[in-house]
């Protein structure tokens, strides 16, 4: 059995309202955690019984807002909300955690740094940040408020697994992939040979770099 991490940021439901979408009906509830960052809970249907599908998913101002394809952020959010009204039911958490935790103005400075030919770990580390500053313990705190202990968890990161069972939290993974881009393969190839992510991204063209943007975007340090 895992040992249990401690609690470090103790999460309160704010408020709730319900919220129609282009993917169906959803409850929407505001979380504030320890430091009073908000964070987002859309929960679809009923949420007892069977393993819930969810996704657990880090904001990304580029990707899921302008539609960045640097990054497969916004694929990723577009097929989870697919996936869960299909289902029927259905959690999507939504963690401000930009930038893979390092803000968007780091987040920003790191792309700079990624046109000029570093990948998006060594840009991070170019500027004295942390590869991944994620933390998944609120995603727990946030699913045993709503009354959910078994997940069928939307993702390819397998920290991700790791810290929901550490909160307490039953996961089966469920493979979560979007389909690769020219502009985000170098990208997601980094992210599954540097970061441990569990992708089936097959080598980028020599002419294809993490530093080359296109018309249409490059990269993304988160």
């Amino acid at each position: 059995m895992e040992e249990q991490l401690p609690v470090a940021q103790k999460v309160v439901r704010v408020c709730a309202a319900q919220l129609p979408t282009i993917h169906g009906q959803f409850e929407m509830t505001i979380y504030h955690d320890g430091t009073g960052q908000e964070h987002v809970c859309l929960s679809m249907g009923d949420l007892k019984g069977d393993p819930l599908l969810i996704r657990v998913h880090s904001e990304c101002l580029s990707g899921d807002v302008f539609g960045s394809v640097r990054c497969d952020c916004r694929d990723q959010l577009t097929r989870a909300l697919t996936s869960i009204s299909a289902a029927g039911r259905g959690i999507l958490i939504y963690l401000r955690q930009e930038g893979r935790g390092i803000g968007l103005t780091n987040k920003i400075q790191a792309y700079a740094l990624q046109d000029e030919g570093l990948d998006t770990v060594d840009a991070n580390l170019h500027l004295g940040l942390p590869v991944d500053d994620r933390s998944y313990a609120i995603a727990a705190e946030i699913l045993v408020d709503q009354g959910v202990s078994k997940v069928r968890l939307l993702t390819n990161n397998p920290h991700k697994v790791c810290e929901l069972r550490q909160g307490g939290i039953e996961v089966e993974r469920v493979p979560h992939e979007a389909t690769p881009r020219d502009e985000n393969r170098v990208y997601l190839r980094t992210k599954a040979d540097r970061l441990g992510h569990l992708l089936h991204v097959t080598a980028c063209p020599a002419t294809l770099t993490e530093s080359a943007p296109t018309a249409t975007g490059g990269n993304k340090a988160q």
